[in-house]
C-alpha cells in the first residue's frame, strides 16, 4: 500500500513542514513590498501604486509549490464535482483591443472563479496540511485585489448569472486547479499589471 504518513498530523506531515518553512518567507517578502509601496515618504496618499511584479512572482511561486504538493498526495486531492475555472489562454489580438476596464473585469472575473473553486476544494479535502496551500491561495487572490485597487482599478464582483461560460472550463483535480492559477497569474494578471497606466507614468 504506499507510504501514507500522518495526514493532517502536524509536524509528522512533510507537506506541513514544507508549508511552514518555505511558504512564509515569500509571503512575508511580498507583503513587505506592498507595505513599502504604501508607505513611501512624501506622497499624498497612503495607497501607492504597486507596480513591482516581484509581488506577483511570489504568488506564482506559491501556486507552483502548492501544485507540487497536491501531486504528492494524489489520493487526498480528489474532487467529486468538477470546478469551474477561467480560461487561461490569451489571444493577444483580442486582448489588446479591449480597454483597461474590460481587461480588469476579465481578470477580476477569473480571480472570483478561482476563489470560489478554492473554497469548494477546501471542503472536499480532509488533509489539514494541504489546507495551508489552499488558504494561502485564497489570501493571495485577496492580495491581488489590493494590488488592483492600488492601481485605481475599480472593484468588480461578478455574478454567477453574468459569467460568460465560453470563457470558462472545468477541472477535476486539485493539481489542475493550481496549474490554472499559475497560468492565469502568469498570463492575464501579469499583462494587466504590467500595462497599468499608473505604472507607466511611474516609469516616465
Amino acid at each position: 500500500m504506499g507510504n501514507r504518513r500522518g495526514h493532517g498530523r502536524g509536524d509528522e506531515d512533510p507537506v506541513r513542514d514544507y508549508a511552514d518553512s518555505e511558504m512564509e518567507i515569500p509571503r512575508l517578502f511580498a507583503l513587505l513590498l506592498i507595505v513599502l509601496e504604501w508607505t513611501r515618504p512624501g506622497l499624498p496618499s497612503p495607497l501607492r501604486p504597486i507596480c513591482d511584479l516581484r509581488v506577483l512572482d511570489h504568488f506564482i511561486k506559491e501556486a507552483r509549490d502548492a501544485e507540487a504538493a497536491m501531486r504528492v498526495f494524489k489520493e487526498d486531492c480528489s474532487i467529486d464535482v468538477p470546478l469551474m475555472v477561467p480560461l487561461t489562454r490569451v489571444d493577444f489580438g483580442v486582448w489588446e483591443k479591449k480597454n483597461m476596464e474590460e481587461q480588469a473585469r476579465e481578470v477580476q472575473t477569473g480571480l472570483w472563479l478561482l476563489n470560489k473553486a478554492f473554497i469548494s476544494l477546501r471542503t472536499s479535502i480532509s488533509n489539514s496540511a494541504l489546507h495551508s496551500h489552499i488558504d494561502a491561495s485564497s489570501r493571495n487572490i485577496a492580495s491581488i485585489g489590493q494590488v488592483l485597487r492600488s492601481l485605481s482599478i475599480q472593484d468588480y464582483v461578478p455574478t454567477a448569472a453574468g459569467i460568460d461560460l465560453q470563457e470558462t472550463w472545468k477541472v477535476s483535480s486539485a493539481p489542475e486547479l493550481f496549474q490554472v492559477q499559475v497560468n492565469f497569474l502568469r498570463g492575464k494578471v501579469r499583462l494587466l499589471l504590467a500595462n497599468a497606466p499608473v505604472c507607466q507614468q511611474d516609469i516616465s
